[in-house]
């Protein structure tokens, strides 16, 4: 099953980034559309929980919420350090 992603939330910061980290950020959606929960929770006491991170490049870190009745990955956050 392919999870929609949805990237409503972000489009501001997704608008900001520079390539490199745009190039590693859809890399990292690749992965979130086939397999939304090999990300960290985002609360360790909560291993199930919904609400994931993931790193990507050398500098980034994205925050979404796996919305499993609907099929979809909603991106949170996006940070990029660098």
């Amino acid at each position: 099953m392919a999870y929609e992603i949805d990237v409503a939330s972000v489009r501001g910061e997704l608008e900001a980034l520079p390539r490199p980290a745009l190039v590693a950020l859809a890399e990292v959606l690749a992965v979130l559309e086939v397999s939304p929960w090999s990300g960290e929770p985002l609360v360790d006491r909560n291993p199930g929980g919904a609400v994931r991170t993931m790193a990507f490049g050398v500098a980034g870190l994205v925050t979404y919420v796996v919305v499993e009745q609907f099929g979809r990955v909603d991106l949170l956050q996006v940070h990029w350090a660098g």
